[in-house]
């Protein structure tokens, strides 16, 4: 399991020191070691499903044409404050949905202003003039604005509220550049739409922390978004297929049922940091061959951030200049330390930009034996291979285990070593704990011991380690599990 610090440095010296360690100490843990920190099945099961959400989705008009049934959502946090954030909308003009994972870093500032703000930035991409026409006529004249999106809120999750004034006027002007364009006309394409809102709205936050807004906590709040950063993973889930708009290291996941009944997983997107071997090639290739040693360090940009793509992050996108400008205008109303916010210029930056957030697109069309999706953070990927992942869902779903037969060795067991076998075979065969799958997801990606076995014991130790200790060990887990419409699959094929 690598290391899942996402960022060290100066500025983040508790990172520092679990990256020293090695690891997050998930070896430590793996054996089911009775620890001094053990907590009941209640308590357990309380923690679990704090977070949990599930959402039937209606059908847009009785005839079975929405692509999704329903979605379960759970969240586990590590960090405190919980820096993964999570979107789920109907689209209210395209007639799908749009789902979305965010993971933060160097805070949740801005993690959280993008759950607010890429969905409406996206559904507005794809809106027709007309549409477009009709929001600015409201606007102009006072009336009520059509609704955009329908939000699927879980109850715990907050908003910027005393931003929302600056994202609506922000934009209101991202429409009426729109409508400004000749070529328009009926809407970018949803590809289009997901590439260009994810570039514009981080463009937006990159201006707000420079400019004077209304108020002091406006200001204050738009830095903390610009200088902290945040990880992305969104699909469009239409009538014909789904869009997965990825930057960074979460991930979307298809589970596929196949002819057997067996399941596979089916990757719709590619995790943007070192283990990938394209997107290292992207990145030195966008500076002087003489930095080609020193643009990845350690596995990371710079030798920092783990991820090589982001929304905010402006360490890696500004000049050394306009970064300390901007913290000069903040340091003499506020503790700047007091905001997660510190005077670091990472290690060999010469050339910079070194990070975007320009997202890696994919399409995929439904088939009727395309299931569920699931979106994670990659706490969730750090546990958890996408084919165990795919497999511990189809079987929620399906409510059967398929079991492998006994192998060679293991028809060579003693009567009592056979006697055990036949127990943990029953007990795996058992039903789920949980009635929602991205819960139970996230139970196994704590849970499992080194056999593959849930383990109750490495679960509880888990889940009680105090604040100060959970983030060695474990990551912020956020999974989203999205139910296809198989039936509106197999009509379209």
């Amino acid at each position: 399991m690598r290391s899942g610090n996402r960022l060290h440095g100066v500025e983040w010296s508790h990172n520092v020191a679990k990256s020293a360690s090695g690891s997050w100490g998930g070896r430590y843990l793996s054996t089911c070691q009775n620890l001094d920190y053990q907590l009941s099945g209640i308590q357990i099961n309380s923690i679990l499903r704090a977070n949990e959400q599930v959402v039937l989705i209606p059908e847009f008009d009785g005839r079975g044409l929405s692509a999704v049934r329903k979605f379960e959502s759970n969240q586990l946090a590590a960090n405190k404050p919980n820096e993964d954030r999570r979107s789920a909308a109907s689209c209210l003009q395209t007639k799908g949905m749009l789902f979305g994972v965010f993971d933060g870093h160097g805070g949740c500032a801005c993690a959280q202003a993008v759950s607010e703000r890429l969905l409406y930035y996206i559904a507005v991409a794809i809106m027709p003039q007309r549409i477009l026409e009709e929001l600015e006529r409201c606007m102009e004249q006072g009336r009520p604005v059509p609704p955009i999106l329908q939000w699927y809120k879980h109850h715990g999750d907050v908003n910027f509220r005393e931003s929302a004034a600056l994202y609506v006027d922000h934009l209101r002007v991202f429409w009426q550049e729109l409508l400004d364009s000749e070529d328009h006309g009926d809407g970018m394409s949803q590809r289009d739409a997901l590439d260009y809102a994810f570039r514009r709205l981080d463009t937006d936050i990159s201006l707000e922390a420079q400019v004077p807004l209304y108020t002091d906590l406006m200001k204050t709040t738009a830095i903390q978004v610009a200088f902290s950063g945040s990880t992305a993973c969104v699909a469009h889930v239409g009538v014909d297929g789904i869009h997965v708009a990825n930057a960074g290291d979460c991930r979307a996941v298809l589970g596929v049922q196949e002819q057997d009944s067996s399941w596979s997983a089916l990757p719709l997107s590619r995790d943007q940091n070192s283990e990938n071997p394209a997107e290292l090639e992207r990145v030195r290739a966008q500076h002087p061959s003489s930095e080609r040693d020193t643009v990845i360090q350690d596995d990371r940009l710079l030798g920092v951030l783990m991820p090589l793509r982001a929304f905010g992050d402006v360490r890696f996108k500004w000049s050394q200049e306009l970064q300390q400008s901007v913290l000069d205008s903040l340091e003499s109303r506020v503790d700047l330390e007091s905001l997660n916010l510190y005077r670091y210029t990472p290690p060999n930056f010469l050339t910079p930009p070194y990070l975007d957030v320009a997202p890696d697109v994919t399409y995929h069309k439904l088939r009727p034996q395309d299931r569920f999706l699931i979106l994670g953070s990659d706490g969730l990927w750090d546990e958890l291979g996408n084919e165990k992942a795919v497999q511990l869902v189809g079987e929620h779903m399906s409510g059967f285990r398929l079991q492998a037969p006994l192998s060679p060795s293991e028809r060579q067991l003693s009567l009592g070593e056979m006697q055990e076998l036949l127990r943990k075979r029953k007990e795996r065969a058992a039903p789920a704990l949980d009635s929602n799958a991205a819960t139970h997801l996230i139970r196994h990606a704590l849970g499992t011991g080194d056999y593959g076995d849930l383990c109750q014991e490495r679960l509880g130790s888990m889940l009680a380690l105090p604040e100060d200790l959970a983030r060695m060990y474990r990551d912020d887990i956020t999974a989203t599990v999205v139910y296809l419409n198989s039936d509106l699959a197999k009509h379209h094929n």
